[in-house]
Protein backbone atom coordinates (compact mmCIF):
# COMPACT_ATOMS: atom_id res chain seq x y z
CA UNK A 1 0.00 0.00 0.00
CA UNK A 2 1.18 3.55 -0.75
CA UNK A 3 -0.23 5.22 2.39
CA UNK A 4 1.87 4.98 5.53
CA UNK A 5 -0.27 2.82 7.86
CA UNK A 6 0.33 5.32 10.66
CA UNK A 7 -1.85 7.81 8.78
CA UNK A 8 -4.83 5.47 8.53
CA UNK A 9 -7.95 6.02 10.58
CA UNK A 10 -9.25 3.32 12.88
CA UNK A 11 -12.11 2.15 10.66
CA UNK A 12 -9.95 2.17 7.53
CA UNK A 13 -7.27 0.12 9.26
CA UNK A 14 -9.82 -2.33 10.63
CA UNK A 15 -11.30 -2.86 7.14
CA UNK A 16 -7.82 -3.56 5.79
CA UNK A 17 -7.24 -6.08 8.58
CA UNK A 18 -10.37 -7.96 7.56
CA UNK A 19 -9.43 -7.98 3.87
CA UNK A 20 -5.88 -9.09 4.80
CA UNK A 21 -4.45 -6.02 2.98
CA UNK A 22 -2.84 -4.81 6.22
CA UNK A 23 -1.60 -6.67 9.28
CA UNK A 24 -2.09 -5.34 12.83
CA UNK A 25 1.65 -5.88 13.21
CA UNK A 26 2.34 -3.57 10.27
CA UNK A 27 0.11 -0.89 11.79
CA UNK A 28 1.72 -1.24 15.21
CA UNK A 29 5.23 -0.96 13.78
CA UNK A 30 4.26 2.08 11.70
CA UNK A 31 2.83 3.86 14.73
CA UNK A 32 5.86 3.00 16.88
CA UNK A 33 8.20 4.22 14.15
CA UNK A 34 6.28 7.51 13.95
CA UNK A 35 6.65 8.08 17.70
CA UNK A 36 10.34 7.29 17.57
CA UNK A 37 10.87 9.59 14.60
CA UNK A 38 8.98 12.66 15.85
CA UNK A 39 8.31 12.69 19.57
CA UNK A 40 11.61 14.33 20.49
CA UNK A 41 10.11 17.49 18.96
CA UNK A 42 6.75 17.43 20.78
CA UNK A 43 7.01 15.27 23.93
CA UNK A 44 3.45 13.96 23.52
CA UNK A 45 3.95 10.32 24.61
CA UNK A 46 5.62 10.45 28.01
CA UNK A 47 5.52 6.72 28.86
CA UNK A 48 5.63 3.89 26.31
CA UNK A 49 4.46 0.28 26.16
CA UNK A 50 5.75 -0.75 22.72
CA UNK A 51 6.54 -4.39 23.44
CA UNK A 52 3.07 -5.06 24.79
CA UNK A 53 1.62 -3.35 21.70
CA UNK A 54 3.67 -5.64 19.49
CA UNK A 55 2.50 -8.65 21.49
CA UNK A 56 -1.14 -7.59 21.14
CA UNK A 57 -0.74 -6.94 17.43
CA UNK A 58 0.67 -10.42 16.90
CA UNK A 59 -2.29 -11.90 18.78
CA UNK A 60 -4.75 -9.90 16.65
CA UNK A 61 -2.95 -11.03 13.50
CA UNK A 62 -3.25 -14.67 14.58
CA UNK A 63 -6.97 -14.25 15.35
CA UNK A 64 -7.56 -12.81 11.89
CA UNK A 65 -5.63 -15.67 10.28
CA UNK A 66 -7.83 -18.16 12.12
CA UNK A 67 -11.03 -16.39 11.07
CA UNK A 68 -12.06 -15.55 14.63
CA UNK A 69 -14.66 -12.83 15.27
CA UNK A 70 -12.88 -9.57 16.03
CA UNK A 71 -13.82 -7.19 18.83
CA UNK A 72 -14.53 -3.62 17.66
CA UNK A 73 -11.06 -2.16 18.40
CA UNK A 74 -8.99 -5.25 17.55
CA UNK A 75 -5.38 -4.44 16.75
CA UNK A 76 -5.80 -0.65 16.97
CA UNK A 77 -3.11 1.31 18.87
CA UNK A 78 -4.54 3.65 21.49
CA UNK A 79 -2.97 6.70 23.13
CA UNK A 80 -4.07 7.01 26.77
CA UNK A 81 -4.17 10.33 28.61
CA UNK A 82 -1.99 10.34 31.73
CA UNK A 83 -5.05 10.53 33.95
CA UNK A 84 -5.90 6.85 33.52
CA UNK A 85 -4.10 3.75 34.80
CA UNK A 86 -2.36 1.46 32.32
CA UNK A 87 -0.75 -1.54 34.01
CA UNK A 88 3.00 -1.16 34.33
CA UNK A 89 3.16 2.44 33.13
CA UNK A 90 3.37 5.54 35.35
CA UNK A 91 0.18 7.44 36.09
CA UNK A 92 1.46 10.81 37.28
CA UNK A 93 -1.51 13.11 36.53
CA UNK A 94 1.27 15.57 35.66
CA UNK A 95 1.84 15.94 39.43
CA UNK A 96 5.16 15.73 41.25
CA UNK A 97 3.31 14.03 44.09
CA UNK A 98 2.64 11.02 41.84
CA UNK A 99 5.83 11.10 39.80
CA UNK A 100 6.75 7.56 40.93
CA UNK A 101 3.23 6.08 40.82
CA UNK A 102 3.15 2.89 38.69
CA UNK A 103 -0.15 0.99 38.94
CA UNK A 104 -0.13 -2.78 38.70
CA UNK A 105 -3.36 -3.00 36.74
CA UNK A 106 -5.46 -1.12 34.21
CA UNK A 107 -8.29 0.92 35.63
CA UNK A 108 -11.80 -0.10 34.55
CA UNK A 109 -11.94 2.49 31.78
CA UNK A 110 -8.71 1.33 30.11
CA UNK A 111 -9.51 -2.31 30.84
CA UNK A 112 -12.77 -1.98 28.92
CA UNK A 113 -10.95 -0.58 25.90
CA UNK A 114 -8.30 -3.29 26.07
CA UNK A 115 -11.03 -5.95 26.28
CA UNK A 116 -12.44 -4.50 23.06
CA UNK A 117 -9.11 -5.14 21.36
CA UNK A 118 -7.39 -1.76 21.73
CA UNK A 119 -3.61 -1.73 22.22
CA UNK A 120 -2.56 1.01 24.68
CA UNK A 121 0.63 2.38 23.13
CA UNK A 122 1.60 4.79 25.88
CA UNK A 123 0.58 7.67 28.13
CA UNK A 124 0.08 11.18 26.78
CA UNK A 125 1.12 14.40 28.46
CA UNK A 126 -1.22 16.64 30.47
CA UNK A 127 -1.12 19.80 32.56
CA UNK A 128 -0.87 19.07 36.28
CA UNK A 129 -4.13 17.34 37.24
CA UNK A 130 -5.53 18.47 33.87
CA UNK A 131 -5.90 21.98 35.27
CA UNK A 132 -5.68 24.51 32.45
CA UNK A 133 -5.33 24.28 28.71
CA UNK A 134 -1.56 24.42 28.24
CA UNK A 135 0.08 20.97 28.34
CA UNK A 136 2.99 21.65 30.69
CA UNK A 137 4.00 20.13 34.02
CA UNK A 138 7.05 19.72 36.22
CA UNK A 139 7.20 15.95 35.78
CA UNK A 140 7.43 15.65 32.00
CA UNK A 141 7.72 19.22 30.75
CA UNK A 142 5.99 20.83 27.77
CA UNK A 143 4.10 19.52 24.76
CA UNK A 144 4.04 22.20 22.02
CA UNK A 145 1.87 22.57 18.95
CA UNK A 146 3.12 20.38 16.06
CA UNK A 147 2.13 23.04 13.50
CA UNK A 148 4.40 25.60 15.20
CA UNK A 149 6.69 24.40 17.98
CA UNK A 150 6.66 27.82 19.62
CA UNK A 151 2.89 27.67 20.17
CA UNK A 152 0.54 26.10 22.72
CA UNK A 153 -0.93 22.66 21.95
CA UNK A 154 -3.77 23.44 24.40
CA UNK A 155 -5.02 20.91 26.91
CA UNK A 156 -5.67 19.26 29.04
CA UNK A 157 -5.77 16.41 26.54
CA UNK A 158 -2.95 18.07 24.63
CA UNK A 159 -0.68 15.05 24.46
CA UNK A 160 -3.51 12.94 23.05
CA UNK A 161 -4.39 15.53 20.42
CA UNK A 162 -0.76 15.88 19.28
CA UNK A 163 -0.35 12.10 19.18
CA UNK A 164 -3.36 11.83 16.89
CA UNK A 165 -2.27 14.68 14.65
CA UNK A 166 1.12 13.01 14.11
CA UNK A 167 -0.15 9.48 13.47
CA UNK A 168 1.10 7.88 16.68
CA UNK A 169 -2.24 6.09 17.06
CA UNK A 170 -5.62 6.26 15.32
CA UNK A 171 -7.50 6.60 18.62
CA UNK A 172 -6.92 8.39 21.92
CA UNK A 173 -8.61 8.97 25.24
CA UNK A 174 -9.24 12.35 26.79
CA UNK A 175 -11.28 14.10 29.45
CA UNK A 176 -12.98 17.45 29.66
CA UNK A 177 -14.25 19.90 32.26
CA UNK A 178 -13.86 23.27 30.57
CA UNK A 179 -12.86 22.20 27.08
CA UNK A 180 -10.05 19.71 27.65
CA UNK A 181 -11.19 17.42 24.82
CA UNK A 182 -12.35 20.16 22.50
CA UNK A 183 -9.70 22.90 22.74
CA UNK A 184 -6.67 20.65 22.01
CA UNK A 185 -8.63 19.08 19.17
CA UNK A 186 -9.14 22.56 17.69
CA UNK A 187 -5.48 23.54 18.14
CA UNK A 188 -4.11 20.36 16.57
CA UNK A 189 -6.55 19.68 13.75
CA UNK A 190 -8.29 16.59 15.15
CA UNK A 191 -11.71 15.70 16.58
CA UNK A 192 -12.62 15.73 20.27
CA UNK A 193 -16.06 14.86 21.65
CA UNK A 194 -17.51 15.76 25.04
CA UNK A 195 -20.54 13.47 25.51
CA UNK A 196 -23.66 14.14 27.55
CA UNK A 197 -23.12 13.37 31.26
CA UNK A 198 -23.63 9.69 31.96
CA UNK A 199 -22.87 8.41 28.45
CA UNK A 200 -19.26 7.56 29.35
CA UNK A 201 -19.10 6.42 32.99
CA UNK A 202 -16.48 7.85 35.31
CA UNK A 203 -16.12 6.65 38.89
CA UNK A 204 -13.18 8.94 39.68
CA UNK A 205 -14.91 12.31 40.01
CA UNK A 206 -14.43 13.81 43.46
CA UNK A 207 -18.03 15.08 43.27
CA UNK A 208 -19.72 12.16 41.56
CA UNK A 209 -23.14 13.81 41.35
CA UNK A 210 -21.68 16.97 39.77
CA UNK A 211 -20.49 15.81 36.34
CA UNK A 212 -18.44 18.78 35.15
CA UNK A 213 -15.44 16.58 34.30
CA UNK A 214 -16.12 13.76 31.82
CA UNK A 215 -14.12 11.23 29.83
CA UNK A 216 -14.50 11.10 26.07
CA UNK A 217 -13.03 9.93 22.75
CA UNK A 218 -10.60 11.61 20.34
CA UNK A 219 -9.59 10.65 16.81
CA UNK A 220 -8.77 12.21 13.45
CA UNK A 221 -12.33 12.00 12.12
CA UNK A 222 -15.86 11.87 13.48
CA UNK A 223 -16.56 8.26 12.48
CA UNK A 224 -13.56 7.02 14.44
CA UNK A 225 -14.63 9.07 17.46
CA UNK A 226 -18.04 7.41 17.23
CA UNK A 227 -16.41 3.97 17.02
CA UNK A 228 -14.40 4.60 20.18
CA UNK A 229 -17.48 6.00 21.93
CA UNK A 230 -19.35 2.78 21.15
CA UNK A 231 -16.93 0.99 23.48
CA UNK A 232 -16.62 3.75 26.09
CA UNK A 233 -20.40 4.14 26.51
CA UNK A 234 -20.84 1.09 28.71
CA UNK A 235 -22.97 0.65 31.83
CA UNK A 236 -20.99 1.01 35.06
CA UNK A 237 -22.80 1.17 38.42
CA UNK A 238 -19.80 2.88 40.03
CA UNK A 239 -20.75 6.12 38.27
CA UNK A 240 -23.80 7.51 40.04
CA UNK A 241 -24.65 9.59 36.96
CA UNK A 242 -24.89 6.65 34.54
CA UNK A 243 -28.41 5.24 34.72
CA UNK A 244 -28.40 1.49 34.10
CA UNK A 245 -31.01 -1.18 34.77
CA UNK A 246 -30.31 -4.90 34.54
CA UNK A 247 -26.84 -4.08 33.22
CA UNK A 248 -28.16 -1.94 30.36
CA UNK A 249 -28.20 1.75 29.64
CA UNK A 250 -31.01 3.69 28.00
CA UNK A 251 -28.89 3.89 24.86
CA UNK A 252 -27.42 1.14 22.72
CA UNK A 253 -23.64 1.69 22.87
CA UNK A 254 -23.08 -0.15 19.58
CA UNK A 255 -25.38 2.34 17.86
CA UNK A 256 -22.72 5.02 18.09
CA UNK A 257 -20.54 3.02 15.69
CA UNK A 258 -23.22 3.19 12.99
CA UNK A 259 -24.27 6.79 12.42
CA UNK A 260 -27.47 7.52 10.46
CA UNK A 261 -27.38 9.72 7.34
CA UNK A 262 -28.27 13.38 7.88
CA UNK A 263 -29.84 15.83 5.44
CA UNK A 264 -27.97 19.01 6.34
CA UNK A 265 -30.42 21.07 4.30
CA UNK A 266 -33.15 20.17 6.80
CA UNK A 267 -31.30 21.51 9.83
CA UNK A 268 -32.09 24.61 11.87
CA UNK A 269 -28.64 25.93 12.84
CA UNK A 270 -27.90 28.62 15.41
CA UNK A 271 -24.47 30.25 15.30
CA UNK A 272 -22.67 32.44 17.83
CA UNK A 273 -19.13 33.78 18.20
CA UNK A 274 -19.43 34.25 21.96
CA UNK A 275 -22.68 33.03 23.66
CA UNK A 276 -23.01 36.67 24.68
CA UNK A 277 -20.32 36.26 27.36
CA UNK A 278 -17.04 34.89 25.94
CA UNK A 279 -14.11 37.28 25.33
CA UNK A 280 -13.59 36.02 21.77
CA UNK A 281 -10.71 37.83 20.07
CA UNK A 282 -11.28 39.77 16.85
CA UNK A 283 -9.13 37.36 14.82
CA UNK A 284 -11.26 34.38 15.88
CA UNK A 285 -14.47 36.30 15.19
CA UNK A 286 -13.23 36.98 11.66
CA UNK A 287 -12.26 33.33 11.10
CA UNK A 288 -15.62 32.16 12.41
CA UNK A 289 -17.54 34.62 10.26
CA UNK A 290 -15.66 33.40 7.18
CA UNK A 291 -16.33 29.74 7.96
CA UNK A 292 -20.03 30.28 8.62
CA UNK A 293 -20.38 32.25 5.40
CA UNK A 294 -18.84 29.34 3.50
CA UNK A 295 -20.92 26.69 5.28
CA UNK A 296 -24.31 28.40 5.44
CA UNK A 297 -25.51 27.08 2.08
CA UNK A 298 -25.34 23.55 3.50
CA UNK A 299 -28.11 24.17 6.04
CA UNK A 300 -31.82 24.87 5.92
CA UNK A 301 -31.89 27.77 8.37
CA UNK A 302 -28.96 29.70 9.85
CA UNK A 303 -29.35 32.48 12.39
CA UNK A 304 -26.95 34.20 14.77
CA UNK A 305 -28.44 33.56 18.20
CA UNK A 306 -27.62 31.74 21.42
CA UNK A 307 -29.17 30.47 24.66
CA UNK A 308 -29.18 32.81 27.65
CA UNK A 309 -25.73 32.20 29.18
CA UNK A 310 -25.32 35.44 31.10
CA UNK A 311 -24.13 33.80 34.34
CA UNK A 312 -21.80 31.18 32.82
CA UNK A 313 -18.60 32.71 34.19
CA UNK A 314 -19.89 32.91 37.77
CA UNK A 315 -21.46 29.45 37.78
CA UNK A 316 -18.43 27.75 36.31
CA UNK A 317 -16.04 29.56 38.65
CA UNK A 318 -17.88 28.40 41.76
CA UNK A 319 -18.60 24.84 40.65
CA UNK A 320 -15.08 24.31 39.31
CA UNK A 321 -13.59 25.62 42.54
CA UNK A 322 -15.77 23.26 44.58
CA UNK A 323 -14.54 20.32 42.51
CA UNK A 324 -10.91 21.30 43.05
CA UNK A 325 -11.51 21.94 46.76
CA UNK A 326 -12.91 18.43 47.16
CA UNK A 327 -10.08 16.78 45.21
CA UNK A 328 -6.93 18.72 46.10
CA UNK A 329 -7.24 20.65 49.38
CA UNK A 330 -5.33 17.98 51.31
CA UNK A 331 -2.45 18.09 48.80
CA UNK A 332 -2.21 21.87 49.09
CA UNK A 333 -2.26 21.68 52.89
CA UNK A 334 0.29 18.87 53.25
CA UNK A 335 2.60 19.32 50.21
CA UNK A 336 2.12 22.86 48.92
CA UNK A 337 5.55 22.96 47.26
CA UNK A 338 4.43 20.12 44.97
CA UNK A 339 1.17 21.72 43.86
CA UNK A 340 1.28 23.96 40.80
CA UNK A 341 -0.18 27.46 40.38
CA UNK A 342 -3.43 26.53 38.61
CA UNK A 343 -4.51 23.90 41.14
CA UNK A 344 -3.43 26.18 43.99
CA UNK A 345 -5.49 29.06 42.62
CA UNK A 346 -8.63 26.92 42.30
CA UNK A 347 -8.35 25.44 45.80
CA UNK A 348 -7.82 28.85 47.39
CA UNK A 349 -10.74 30.22 45.40
CA UNK A 350 -12.92 27.35 46.63
CA UNK A 351 -11.94 28.02 50.23
CA UNK A 352 -13.27 31.55 49.83
CA UNK A 353 -16.79 30.53 48.82
CA UNK A 354 -19.57 30.13 51.38
CA UNK A 355 -22.21 27.43 51.59
CA UNK A 356 -24.65 29.99 50.22
CA UNK A 357 -22.36 30.59 47.22
CA UNK A 358 -22.29 26.86 46.53
CA UNK A 359 -26.05 26.47 46.89
CA UNK A 360 -26.72 29.41 44.59
CA UNK A 361 -24.34 28.03 41.98
CA UNK A 362 -25.95 24.58 42.00
CA UNK A 363 -29.41 26.14 41.75
CA UNK A 364 -28.17 28.54 39.11
CA UNK A 365 -26.81 25.72 37.00
CA UNK A 366 -30.20 24.00 37.14
CA UNK A 367 -31.89 27.15 35.80
CA UNK A 368 -29.14 27.50 33.18
CA UNK A 369 -29.78 23.93 31.98
CA UNK A 370 -33.51 24.59 31.67
CA UNK A 371 -32.84 27.68 29.54
CA UNK A 372 -30.56 25.69 27.24
CA UNK A 373 -33.06 22.86 26.87
CA UNK A 374 -35.72 25.38 25.89
CA UNK A 375 -33.40 26.90 23.31
CA UNK A 376 -32.85 23.51 21.67
CA UNK A 377 -36.60 23.08 21.24
CA UNK A 378 -36.14 25.56 18.39
CA UNK A 379 -32.71 24.60 17.04
CA UNK A 380 -31.12 21.33 15.96
CA UNK A 381 -27.49 22.33 16.55
CA UNK A 382 -25.53 25.34 17.69
CA UNK A 383 -22.15 26.20 16.16
CA UNK A 384 -19.45 28.41 17.68
CA UNK A 385 -15.68 28.68 17.59
CA UNK A 386 -14.09 26.16 19.96
CA UNK A 387 -11.67 28.62 21.56
CA UNK A 388 -11.69 32.38 22.11
CA UNK A 389 -8.10 32.73 20.87
CA UNK A 390 -5.80 30.98 18.43
CA UNK A 391 -2.62 29.24 19.73
CA UNK A 392 -0.14 31.51 21.50
CA UNK A 393 3.42 31.10 22.79
CA UNK A 394 3.52 28.03 25.03
CA UNK A 395 5.62 29.88 27.59
CA UNK A 396 2.44 31.79 28.51
CA UNK A 397 0.91 29.46 31.10
CA UNK A 398 -2.51 31.02 30.48
CA UNK A 399 -3.67 34.19 28.72
CA UNK A 400 -3.71 37.26 30.94
CA UNK A 401 -5.36 39.42 28.27
CA UNK A 402 -7.40 39.05 25.11
CA UNK A 403 -7.36 41.94 22.64
CA UNK A 404 -5.91 44.14 25.37
CA UNK A 405 -8.56 43.30 27.98
CA UNK A 406 -7.45 41.47 31.15
CA UNK A 407 -8.86 37.99 31.72
CA UNK A 408 -10.65 37.29 35.00
CA UNK A 409 -9.02 33.89 35.60
CA UNK A 410 -6.53 31.51 34.03
CA UNK A 411 -9.43 29.61 32.44
CA UNK A 412 -11.78 32.39 31.27
CA UNK A 413 -10.41 32.05 27.74
CA UNK A 414 -12.12 28.63 27.69
CA UNK A 415 -15.59 30.10 28.19
CA UNK A 416 -16.84 29.02 24.74
CA UNK A 417 -16.34 25.45 25.91
CA UNK A 418 -17.46 25.70 29.52
CA UNK A 419 -20.68 27.42 28.49
CA UNK A 420 -21.74 24.05 27.06
CA UNK A 421 -20.24 22.08 29.97
CA UNK A 422 -22.61 23.84 32.37
CA UNK A 423 -25.60 23.02 30.17
CA UNK A 424 -24.79 19.30 30.03
CA UNK A 425 -25.18 19.24 26.25
CA UNK A 426 -22.85 17.16 24.07
CA UNK A 427 -20.38 19.08 21.93
CA UNK A 428 -17.77 18.17 19.38
CA UNK A 429 -14.84 19.97 17.79
CA UNK A 430 -14.36 19.47 14.05
CA UNK A 431 -11.29 20.86 12.24
CA UNK A 432 -12.12 23.61 9.74
CA UNK A 433 -8.99 24.79 7.95
CA UNK A 434 -6.25 27.06 9.26
CA UNK A 435 -5.68 30.70 10.15
CA UNK A 436 -3.31 33.15 8.47
CA UNK A 437 -0.37 31.62 10.37
CA UNK A 438 -1.17 28.08 9.21
CA UNK A 439 -2.52 27.03 12.63
CA UNK A 440 -5.62 24.82 12.82
CA UNK A 441 -9.03 26.34 13.48
CA UNK A 442 -11.84 24.31 15.03
CA UNK A 443 -15.61 24.63 15.08
CA UNK A 444 -17.59 23.57 18.14
CA UNK A 445 -20.91 21.93 17.28
CA UNK A 446 -23.38 21.52 20.15
CA UNK A 447 -26.37 19.19 20.15
CA UNK A 448 -29.42 18.45 22.24
CA UNK A 449 -28.90 16.91 25.66
CA UNK A 450 -28.57 13.12 25.27
CA UNK A 451 -28.76 13.61 21.50
CA UNK A 452 -25.19 12.39 21.17
CA UNK A 453 -25.77 10.05 18.23
CA UNK A 454 -27.60 12.70 16.21
CA UNK A 455 -24.88 15.26 16.97
CA UNK A 456 -22.17 12.85 15.82
CA UNK A 457 -24.14 12.18 12.64
CA UNK A 458 -24.48 15.91 11.94
CA UNK A 459 -20.77 16.46 12.58
CA UNK A 460 -19.86 13.57 10.27
CA UNK A 461 -22.04 15.04 7.52
CA UNK A 462 -20.40 18.47 7.89
CA UNK A 463 -16.96 16.85 7.91
CA UNK A 464 -17.79 14.97 4.70
CA UNK A 465 -19.14 18.12 3.05
CA UNK A 466 -15.93 20.08 3.64
CA UNK A 467 -13.44 17.25 3.03
CA UNK A 468 -11.13 18.22 0.21
CA UNK A 469 -12.41 21.82 0.17
CA UNK A 470 -9.55 24.29 0.05
CA UNK A 471 -9.34 26.27 3.26
CA UNK A 472 -11.80 24.06 5.16
CA UNK A 473 -10.38 20.53 5.16
CA UNK A 474 -8.44 19.04 8.08
CA UNK A 475 -4.84 20.35 8.09
CA UNK A 476 -1.77 18.11 8.41
CA UNK A 477 1.49 18.91 10.26
CA UNK A 478 4.82 19.04 8.43
CA UNK A 479 6.39 15.76 9.51
CA UNK A 480 9.74 16.48 7.87
CA UNK A 481 10.02 19.74 9.78
CA UNK A 482 9.31 17.95 13.04
CA UNK A 483 11.78 15.16 12.32
CA UNK A 484 14.51 17.74 11.79
CA UNK A 485 13.59 19.88 14.81
CA UNK A 486 15.78 19.91 17.94
CA UNK A 487 14.42 18.19 21.07
CA UNK A 488 11.76 20.29 22.76
CA UNK A 489 13.43 19.35 26.07
CA UNK A 490 16.27 21.72 25.11
CA UNK A 491 13.94 24.72 24.92
CA UNK A 492 14.16 27.37 27.63
CA UNK A 493 11.34 26.99 30.16
CA UNK A 494 10.55 23.43 29.07
CA UNK A 495 9.78 22.22 32.63
CA UNK A 496 8.93 25.54 34.28
CA UNK A 497 5.52 26.70 35.47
Amino acid sequence: MTTDPADLGARAARDLFVSRALSPVELAEACIARVERLDHAVNAVVARDFERVREGARAAEAAIAQGEPLPPLAGLPLAVKDMEDVAGLPTTFGSEIFAENVPARDDAFVGGLRAAGALPLGKTNVPEWSAGANTRNRVYGTTPNPFDLTRNAAGSSGGSAVALALGYAPLATGSDMGGSLRTPAAYNGVVGFRPSPGIVPDDKRALGALPLGLKGPMARDVGDVALLLSVMARPDPRDVYTAAADGRTAWDPSGFASLPPVDLASLRVAVTPDFGVAPTEAAVRALFSDRIARLSSLFGTVEETHPDSHDADRLFAVLRALSFLAAFSDFLRDRPHQVGPNVTANVIEGQGYSAEDAARAIAGQTAYQHRWRGFFDRWDVLISPTATIQPRDWHELAPTEIDGRPTESYYQWLSLAYATTLAGHPSITVPCGVDADGLPFGLQIVGQRLGDRKLLAVAAAIEAAIAGTEGLARPRPDLAMLAAAPPIAEAAGFRDL
